[in-house]
């Protein structure tokens, strides 16, 4: 779905029909070649439209090798939105994707308001250089309960925090700071102005945008829409991914293990995943070495999902079934990335479904995903680009590289000499999945790098930057 106001493209989409949006409640659609006129219940909320075949095969021409900036750079630049809008009430928008901006309304607070338990006056009443007596007024200001008239000169007034801010009055005093006897309170001098004052619109501003389109919603981004009086919030639909795992090696958890087989793990891996992601993943089980089993399969899921993820059997060899299927039923790519773990990863498209085809090792499939599949389906699914924070850190260990790649390693974070530091995870292979367990994030080494000394920073990459919770 694309959408756009002012000139402004808010996303587009392959298996979708192209929409901008003209005047309040409409809009222009394109079809293929055909316009259509087409009026909008609501500006910037858009309804699920028929599904046309992908025109665009946004993933060739890569090039016979690039770096991981360079992949990345190039799924930033060709993927888009291909959701559609719904509404929701805000207990069920929780961790869903915001499809139109949320604006400020009104301001927050809506008035100024008392910060602390004390006493309400005027700061040019008060003496600059000794204790300052003023007589207290009847009554008092709480919260939901706002003293009903002007603060008259000279004279302050009970309040209790969240009140309202009595007019003429500016600054509120804590009751810990001040002596009350005989119907008045005595202020000592050096009273800051405005002080314990919350003023109005000091957390949203009548007119802001204060969430952009894609912004996840977490709790406090739903707190902060019932803070503007919001019920509901426009959000992206689910992305709709299939998931399967090739290979006849590959067994289900449970059932017995003869000798040659491995349960699958990366299925359960990734299905958590991209259940994290916020995802809605069809789970296609194991394909077994068969063309027409796969391709049966493949061209089913293409039908009505979004995304189609593989692990394993996605290379260029002689019983690589997923990678024909995909090259015969659509089109295929393989991206080999100077990155270490990680092999060629395949990009492809069947229909209106965006393919990716991921390793078989189980390291080198969450790597993969983390680093590639990740930031593209998030902004397949309305999210903006996540850029990960990158934290240099001393290294603990040495390491030689080899130049031209970059290189990712598990990494621990632990205290040396006081200090905070990385030390690597001794046992790296790219089928020991426990290893990612024992981890608390990925050390990035740069193509350029060739060697790693103790004492050297190294760019650390926590999990949680790459949406894994701690």
């Amino acid at each position: 779905m694309a959408a756009s106001m002012g000139g402004i493209v808010l996303g587009s989409a392959w298996r979708r029909w192209i929409v901008v949006v003209g005047g309040p409640g409409e809009a222009l659609c394109w079809r293929g070649d055909d316009l259509v006129h087409w009026t909008l219940a609501r500006p910037w909320v858009t309804a699920a439209l028929p599904r046309p075949p992908v025109q665009d095969d946004c993933f060739a021409g890569a090039g016979p090798r690039l770096l991981a900036g360079e992949a990345l750079a190039l799924l930033q630049a060709r993927v888009a939105p291909v959701v559609a809008a719904e509404t929701l009430p805000l207990a069920a928008a929780c961790g869903r994707l915001l499809a139109e901006p949320l604006i400020g309304e009104r301001d927050v607070p809506a008035f100024d308001n008392v910060a602390v338990d004390g006493f309400a006056l005027a700061h040019a009443d008060l003496a600059p250089d000794r204790p300052t007596r003023l007589a207290l007024v009847e009554g008092r200001a709480a919260a939901g309960h706002p003293y009903g008239s002007p603060l008259p000169s000279g004279r302050a007034v009970r309040v209790l925090t969240g009140g309202a801010l009595p007019a003429g009055a500016d600054t509120v005093v804590m009751q810990e700071d001040v002596e009350v006897a005989a119907g008045a309170v005595t202020v000592p001098p050096g009273l800051r102005p405005g002080v314990n004052r919350r003023r109005a619109g000091e957390d949203i501003r009548a007119g802001a945008i204060v969430l952009p389109v894609g912004r996840r919603l977490r709790p406090q981004e739903i707190g902060v829409a019932a803070s503007l009086g919001r019920t509901s919030l426009a959000v992206w639909q689910p992305l709709n991914v299939a998931l399967l795992s090739t290979g006849d090696e590959l067994i289900e958890p449970g059932q017995p293990l003869r000798h040659g087989q491995a349960y699958d793990s990366n299925r359960s891996m990734l299905q958590g995943l991209l259940v994290g992601l916020g995802c809605q993943v069809t789970d296609l089980g194991i394909c077994a070495d068969r063309p027409a089993v796969v391709a049966e399969r493949l061209a089913s899921a293409a039908r009505d999902h979004d995304v189609i993820i593989s692990s394993g059997g996605v290379s260029q060899g002689d019983e690589d079934h997923v990678a024909r299927s995909v090259e015969r039923l659509g089109r295929l790519h393989f991206w080999q990335i100077a990155v270490k773990p990680g092999r060629p990863l395949a990009f492809g498209q069947l229909g209106g479904a965006i393919f990716v085809g991921l390793p078989g090792n189980p390291v080198a499939a969450a790597l993969c995903f983390l680093l590639f599949a990740r930031p593209m389906l998030i902004r397949l699914a309305g999210g903006a680009w996540p850029e990960p924070t990158r934290y240099p850190v001393p290294a603990t260990f040495t390491l030689p590289k080899k130049p031209g790649r970059r290189e990712y390693l598990r990494g621990r974070l632990v205290t040396a000499d006081g200090h905070l530091a990385v030390e690597r995870i001794a046992r790296e292979g790219s089928g020991i999945l426990t290893s990612l367990c024992e981890a608390d994030g990925l050390i990035e080494l740069a193509e350029d790098r060739q060697e790693v000394r103790p004492g050297q920073a190294v760019d650390f990459l926590p999990f949680s930057e790459l949406g894994l919770a701690p």
